[in-house]
């Protein structure tokens, strides 16, 4: 490769920013996704994302089931230019059922944006998405939503977030009031007041902002003096006691720069766009990937696949997080796991389910590849030297259910969509020979997902069905010798195997955990297949979380 080349990969890896949103359900996700694509010039109209009835929903929720019921059940993928830089954002789920899906994507983020309720603080789903952030080091960048509502003091958010997190945050803007007084924001770094009119707009579009100096004469004039003087005793508080900027901190994941704002109204918004794209670690800067970006040799990983996205094509797509080098359409890469050479053909730069061709990419980048079934959630592709494999946890499932079917004469559509649906990793599939037939067994980390596979089996696949729930808590994979008729006559285990013909337990209860692993000391059990990272395995590198 020419050097003018690595030249060209530099600038463009210098240009990406990669992060992730996650939050607490009800927090604002969704709203404040559409107002950076809004910023972004992504979209020129934010839709509605509260009313069912609307005809618009939001860019992000592209599946007919979180148009129906609101709420974000996939990540989704959303690329868009801002100022001179190629943002890649990848929205998730909020809802604790589907955190397995945000758990993957986070491995693919150079950052992440958590965002918090200014009534409710640093919620559970919150917390439980912080502490994989902090494993994979990746530096959290905190916006404090519906600054429109009354809710809680920011110096109390700021205490909440250093008490529950164990992280200091720096604000870099602060509200100039709340509820329906708020007015605006100061920018501390730039020392300037911002102040917003929405002019009745409901924030479909960009609101007009009007800056001035804070010893300004109209500030006082405009903010009023109660609230003037307010300000003035903050600023000189957080001056004193405050944590200083600082970049490296940052992103070395130890503090986090602090923006207040509303996405409803899109007061805010684009204050923080702008200081989130000068203050985001590049793919270069970022901790949490081990591949050197901008090595010449391409190279990549999978870490969410995707089928149905087109439901006129029942196409499969593979999302592929690009680690280093430049992709190019058609070109030849190895999958890790079989040393097999593949074409990369048809690969898309996507707007969640909008899609068009991507010729080229780069570090940061995501792209999705047409799967004819070859790729898993894990895989790694890369030319040149082979690369390091990416960590991304499995999950040991906690519910499950016998699959029924309605109709016999469709169970051809049901294994092919259950395998399918499998293999996106939002369901595990299992199986357990019962009287010479092969019932299906279905495990899930979270409940609600039962109904999105429902629902899925019948529109995208026609097949109806009844899932019978069965009383076991835990799946147990066994490592090891074991005696199956033994097993069997135990009531409160079940031998099944996965899709890969691995033996596994499902098991009662604790006690019947406890039970197992006294009496069959031979028998290892494990939470994931073996040789597979799981969300035990992530917690343990959590420093005690």
């Amino acid at each position: 490769m020419s050097n003018t080349s690595h030249k060209q990969i530099e600038r463009e890896v210098e240009r990406r920013r990669t992060f992730a949103i996650i939050s607490h359900p009800d927090a604002g996700k969704t709203t404040l996704t559409e107002k950076l694509l809004l910023y972004g010039g992504a979209i020129h109209l934010a839709g509605s994302v509260k009313s069912r009835r609307a005809a618009k929903h939001a860019v992000s929720d592209w599946m007919e089931l979180e148009k129906q019921r609101g709420i974000s059940v996939t990540s989704s993928v959303l690329q868009f230019p801002y100022r001179d830089h190629a943002i890649n954002l990848l929205d998730t789920p909020g809802h604790a059922d589907f955190s397995e899906d945000t758990y993957r994507t986070l491995a693919a983020a150079d950052s992440a944006v958590m965002l918090m309720d200014v009534a409710k603080g640093v919620e559970a789903q919150t917390l439980k998405l912080f502490k994989v952030c902090a494993m994979r080091k990746i530096p959290i960048f905190t916006f404090v939503n519906k600054m429109d509502r009354f809710g809680r003091k920011p110096l109390e958010l700021m205490e909440e977030i250093e008490d529950i997190l164990g992280i200091r945050s720096c604000p870099i803007n602060w509200p100039i009031g709340m509820g329906n007084e708020f007015k605006g924001v100061y920018d501390r770094l730039n020392e300037e007041l911002i102040l917003f009119d929405s002019a009745g707009r409901h924030g479909e579009a960009k609101v007009e902002e009007k800056t001035m100096a804070l010893d300004d004469p109209q500030a006082e004039k405009i903010l009023g003096p109660r609230r003037y003087e307010q300000l003035l005793e903050d600023v000189e508080l957080l001056d004193i006691a405050g944590d200083p900027f600082d970049l490296e901190r940052v992103h070395a994941g130890d503090l986090t720069p602090m923006f207040f704002g509303s996405a409803v109204t899109n007061f805010g918004v684009r204050p923080f766009l702008d200081a989130f794209v000068d203050m985001a670690p590049s793919p270069k800067q970022a901790r949490n990937i081990k591949v050197e970006p901008t090595k010449e040799d391409f190279s990549g990983f999978i870490f969410k696949i995707q089928a149905n996205m087109n439901p006129e094509h029942r196409d499969r797509m593979a999302f592929v997080r690009i680690t280093s080098g430049i992709f190019e359409k058609d070109m030849q890469a190895k999958l890790l796991r079989t040393e097999r050479q593949i074409k990369l053909a048809y690969p898309q730069q996507m707007m969640a389910s909008d899609r068009e061709m991507a010729d080229k990419a780069f570090a940061g980048d995501i792209i999705g590849l047409y799967d004819p079934g070859r790729f898993r959630i894990g895989d790694t592709l890369y030319s040149g030297d082979p690369v390091e494999e990416t960590e991304i946890p499995r999950f040991s499932p906690e519910h499950f259910a016998v699959v029924e079917i309605g109709d016999p004469l469709r169970r051809k559509q049901l294994v092919k969509g259950l395998e399918q649906l499998s293999e996106e990793g939002t369901i595990q599939v299992f199986r357990q020979p019962t009287k010479g037939t092969l019932d299906l067994v279905v495990g899930a980390v979270g409940i609600l997902q039962f109904e999105v596979l429902k629902f899925r089996l019948e529109q995208e696949y026609n097949v109806r069905v009844s899932l019978r729930p069965m009383d076991f808590q835990h799946a147990r994979w066994i490592d090891g010798d074991f005696d199956q008729a033994a097993l069997n006559r135990l009531d409160f285990l079940k031998v099944l195997e996965d899709r890969d013909e691995l033996p596994l337990l499902l098991i009662r209860n604790n006690w019947a955990l406890n039970y197992t692993r006294q009496n069959y000391p031979d028998m290892e059990l494990l939470p994931n297949p073996p040789g597979t990272p799981g969300l035990e395995q992530l917690h343990e590198k959590t420093h005690g979380f």
